[in-house]
């Protein structure tokens, strides 16, 4: 019974230590940069996100009504947090955009606290094909398949 109810409790308490671990980040960050930061086509310049040429190619190839590659990082997976791909065509107001006009990836200023400096890639395989990230400098560990991480503490 104890271990259901850790399991049940498990993501909400990640959840609650990840809000937290970013507002301290956040507070760190504002006080050991006393320079104004300058925000261009709305994007934080601290915060970056790569994109691959072979991501970028896909995203031209299957984005031609408008639509975009939405990353969200959830609690779950089997290393604690996961990332999500979705294609989507609503922007939100904490929306990040990063690529160009015809291939361009959103993401949440929550999420980008999770994934800052990492490169979305699109890989394929003969048993799978799809977008990933991959070279995340925030990730202590993932699982084999590279949808789950763990992050550094």
């Amino acid at each position: 019974m104890a271990f259901m109810l850790r399991q049940l409790a498990r993501p909400a308490l990640q959840r609650n230590f990840l809000h937290s671990t970013s507002s301290l980040r956040h507070a760190a960050n504002d006080v050991a940069s006393n320079a104004p930061v300058a925000a261009a086509a709305g994007t934080n310049t601290q915060k970056q996100l790569q994109l691959s040429e072979s991501c970028l190619k896909r995203l031209r190839d299957i984005c031609v009504d408008g639509s975009f590659l939405r990353i969200t990082v959830e609690g779950g997976g089997c290393s604690g947090f996961q990332y999500k791909f979705d294609l989507d065509k609503k922007m939100n107001e904490d929306d990040l955009e990063f690529g160009e006009q015809n291939a361009k990836v959103v993401i949440d200023t929550i999420s980008l606290d999770y994934c800052t400096g990492a490169t979305v890639d699109y890989h394929s395989e003969l048993i799978r094909e799809g977008f990933r990230m991959v070279a995340n400098p925030l990730a202590e560990m993932g699982c084999s398949c590279g949808s789950s991480f763990a992050i550094k503490l």
